[in-house]
Formats: structure tokens, sequence, C-alpha cells
């Protein structure tokens, strides 16, 4: 079984008005390949913590984050840098899309920062926005779409590089009920075909839709618990290969 991320008595220490918050305790559990895991707790349990430890945006006070074969916690930040940019795919509620660009040009940008935007580039956004749905709002900018429709071009824009695996906060709390089911739908196929998700969610349905819940409780794992381990909804499969989207690493 090959690691996707590896968690190892992680803790996460905080100066806050001249007093030391204890935001993570000693968190450690495994994500291997092919997992979707929900994080999940009360408000100051530690969820966005260990979310921005886990997509190198912040580092431990102790403990080590095995990404690959790499310990984060002791690379530099160009390194750290190059990490996040080539085996991590962010989604986050807000769906951060640049209101100025197009659909295709929001899920370029990853692509324009590291100097590689070529017709071979180009027409892989476009099959990642037709995998998503949107292949007829190419030039649509974020303002003419709608939620679910922005988040969708955000998802996209996460696949673009082929990370190892995604990090999802709260991608559906913007969301009404219709189309937060459609959201996880586009999740679950991706998920289906490969594809390792963590998510932070405090919605109970959302995290049930995952494989497994590791629920936190003041900085430390109260439990694992595995929901379902799918043999297949691989009804998807086929659509993802057409859109020449290789969703795992070799």
């Amino acid at each position: 079984m090959r690691l996707a991320a590896s968690i190892r008595n992680v803790t996460k220490d905080y100066r806050l008005d001249g007093e030391t918050v204890h935001a993570l305790r000693g968190v450690s559990f495994d994500v291997p390949e092919g997992d979707y895991v929900a994080i999940m707790g009360a408000s100051g349990s530690g969820k966005s913590t260990l979310l921005n430890l886990l997509g190198c945006l912040d580092r431990p006070t102790s403990g080590e984050i095995i990404l690959g074969q790499d310990n984060v916690a002791e690379l530099d930040d160009d390194m750290l840098s190059r990490i996040r940019a080539s085996r991590i795919g962010f989604i986050f509620q807000s769906y951060n899309l640049i209101p100025q660009l197009t659909v295709l040009e929001n899920i370029e940008v990853p692509l324009y920062y590291q100097g590689r935007l070529g017709a071979k580039e180009r027409q892989r956004c476009r099959e990642l926005a037709e995998m998503v749905g949107l292949g007829n709002r190419l030039r649509h900018r974020p303002t003419q779409l709608s939620g679910g429709q922005q988040q969708r071009v955000a998802i996209a824009r996460s696949l673009i590089n082929d990370p190892y695996f995604l990090l999802a906060d709260e991608p559906t709390g913007n969301l009404d009920s219709v189309t937060t089911d459609e959201i996880l739908e586009l999740l679950q196929s991706l998920n289906d075909a490969g594809k390792t998700i963590i998510m932070v969610t405090h919605e109970p349905d959302v995290g049930n839709r995952t494989k497994r819940i590791v629920r936190l409780l003041d900085g430390k794992v109260q439990s694992d618990r595995r929901i379902r381990n799918d043999e297949g909804r691989n009804s998807n499969d086929e659509g993802m290969t057409n859109a020449g989207i290789r969703m795992t690493k070799e």
C-alpha cells in the first residue's frame, strides 16, 4: 500500500496575546493513495491548521508530514512552493477564481505561473473544462456562473498538474443542497478514478459521502472511522480516460 500522505505525531503551537495556543497535540494518521477522507470536528478542533500543514502552507512545531518520500517539515520555502505546485490540488469554499479571467483562463492560471502554457497544455485545460461539465462555458467569467459552476472551475484548476491528492476546504459550504450533491458526485467520480481526496467539512451529510472520517477534538484525533471500502463505482472511469485525464501518479 502506497501512501499519499503520512502525519506522524504532529504538533502545532501558536503565540496569541502572549499565550501559547496548542492547535494540534500529537496528531498521527496515514492517507493511502486513493483514499477519500473527511476531516471533521468542532470549531477550534484543529481542522484548518491540519489542512494548512498538509498543503505546505505552514510548518508543524514538531512531528513529521511525509508527502511521497519527503518530510515537508524539513524543506525550505522554495521546495515547499514546488511541492504545492506539483503535488497538491487546492479546492476552496470561496472558489478563489480571478473575476477578470474566463473559465478557461482560470483553469490555465497554475500553468501560466509555471511558464509552461503551450498548445498541448491549453488543450488539456479544455479537456478538464469538458470533464467538469463546462465545455460550453469556456469564455464565461465567474460572475456569469452559478456557485456550483464556479466550484467546478476550481476543481478543474486543481487537477491541471495531476496532483498526488486534492485538499478541499469546505468545498460545498457556499452551495445549496442540490448543487452540493452535484459537486459531491463530481468529487466521488474523481475518487472512483483513483484520485486521493482530503476534505475538511463540518457537515455530517458531506462527511458521510466519503470513505473515512477522521474527527479532531482539542487538537487530537478523537476517532478515525472507515465508512466504506469501495471496490468499484467505476461508471465514470471511461469518461475520465476519454477526456485524457490520468488520475493517478505512475
